[in-house]
């Protein structure tokens, strides 16, 4: 199929991949220097059965990467446009294309919808009528409860899969509550009381161990605290224990932070467990910050130009992404010592980006939700066009979550939380 010769409408390009079953040889290939994606598509399946391959011969979609950027143009728009040399071979990687995330089930709720978490099994949900709440992962609601005086601002699980499940949730009422679900009765109640936040608690997250948990709020502080709350864990507990048993035998246990980080001058809005010691934190203080647990101190601090609404550390890649009021998502390499801390800027969304998540198996990919009712998917090599428009919200976006690797979760002001299926 290679040609032998050339003119100034063609160019010479070499297909390579990772994925090794749709693999072909590296033989150069002559192609008219606008082809489109669509092009090489049909061509490289052309290449591929011509081969005699042996994968069931129906048209697979491919995406193409040059100079690790997704092709989303013709071939030598993109190649002007980043003074990508024409006089040797082009080689273009060539990768399975993610399929389009399919809309699953609607879970229609009372009020907004402020937090979302999935397990393998079940969903969690809190709404800014104090309530929370436990769906399947097939959309049927189970169990609710409200005992927070306030908006819930944020809710996981700690442990889904024991038959009496366990999660905690944060609010606006400047508290966190644990929680205990008994699967079998399906009875949801609330074992433990948090206090020690002077204002609303934005946001939580549950060290991988699932010993520890970690909220932050308005107040600027970082607090950590046990997830055992069967019995008090020093002196001042003990002592406050005993003071609200005498005046409210059936009052909720309290619980008091085991430490208090200080160092963000405004709202801390969002918190991540990197590893069993680390926790990343960013603030409407243009910080993200990164924090050694075990002694308490700030090791990392990256500065932006704007306010953080949301921040996500991906495991896979070692990247962050945030976002906020100005309708993009940035990328950070919190290693780089070199040049601009901003690896990559995201531009598609039309109002402020309320929400990241990165997918906790592809390192390529992350989801985003903003005000302008959109929930997007995009892939970090295509900056300026994301894979997918998810959409199916009426009203903005306040949480996203892909913690189950094919279930992509948001909810929103539509009071509803969506779900999509994703392919693997």
């Amino acid at each position: 199929m290679a040609q032998t010769s050339t003119t100034d409408s063609q160019l010479q390009i070499k297909f390579v991949t990772k994925q090794q079953k749709y693999a072909v040889s590296d033989t150069p290939y002559y192609v008219p220097s606008d082809i489109t994606t669509a092009g090489l598509n049909d061509l490289l399946n052309e290449i591929i059965f011509e081969n005699g391959s042996s994968i069931e011969k129906q048209k697979i979609q491919f995406d193409f990467v040059v100079n690790e950027e997704l092709l989303r143009c013709k071939l030598n728009e993109y190649l002007t446009t980043n003074g990508i040399s024409t006089e040797r071979d082009i080689l273009i990687e060539y990768i399975e294309a993610v399929p389009s995330p399919e809309p699953l089930d609607c879970l229609q709720h009372d009020d907004w919808v402020s937090a979302v978490h999935a397990s393998d099994k079940w969903i969690l949900s809190g709404c800014y009528d104090n309530s929370i709440h436990i769906w399947s992962i097939k959309g049927k609601h189970l169990s609710s409860a409200v005992v927070h005086t306030g908006p819930v601002k944020g809710i996981s699980w700690i442990n889904a899969d024991s038959s009496v499940a366990t999660f905690v949730s944060v609010s606006q009422d400047q508290t966190a509550l644990l929680w205990e679900w008994d699967r079998a009765q399906n009875e949801v109640r609330s074992t433990c009381i948090c206090r020690g936040h002077e204002r609303t608690i934005n946001c939580l997250d549950v060290r991988p161990s699932k010993s520890i948990f970690a909220t932050g709020g308005w107040d600027s502080t970082l607090k950590i605290w046990s997830t055992d709350y069967s019995a008090p864990v020093n002196e001042e507990e003990e002592e406050i224990a005993a003071k609200r048993r005498k005046s409210k035998p059936d009052a909720l246990f309290t619980r008091i932070p085991k430490s208090t980080l200080k160092g963000h001058k405004e709202a801390i809005s969002a918190i991540q467990w990197t590893d069993d010691d680390e926790i990343l934190s960013a603030s409407w203080d243009h910080t993200l910050k990164i924090w050694d647990v075990e002694y308490g101190g700030m090791k990392t601090e990256l500065v932006a130009n704007k306010s953080i609404f949301n921040a996500s550390y991906s495991s896979l890649n070692k990247l962050i992404i945030t976002c906020g009021a100005d309708r993009s998502v940035r990328l950070y390499d919190p290693r780089s010592n070199e040049g601009s801390i901003v690896k990559k800027t995201f531009m598609s969304h039309k109002e402020w980006v309320q929400c990241v998540k990165w997918s906790n198996t592809d390192p390529n990919l992350f989801v985003s939700g903003s005000y302008d009712n959109d929930l997007k998917l995009w892939d970090i090599r295509s900056s300026n066009t994301p894979l997918y428009d998810l959409l199916g919200h009426e009203d903005k976006i306040m949480c996203c979550d892909w913690s189950k690797a094919s279930l992509i979760v948001s909810g929103g002001a539509d009071s509803t939380v969506r779900l999509f299926s994703v392919e693997h």
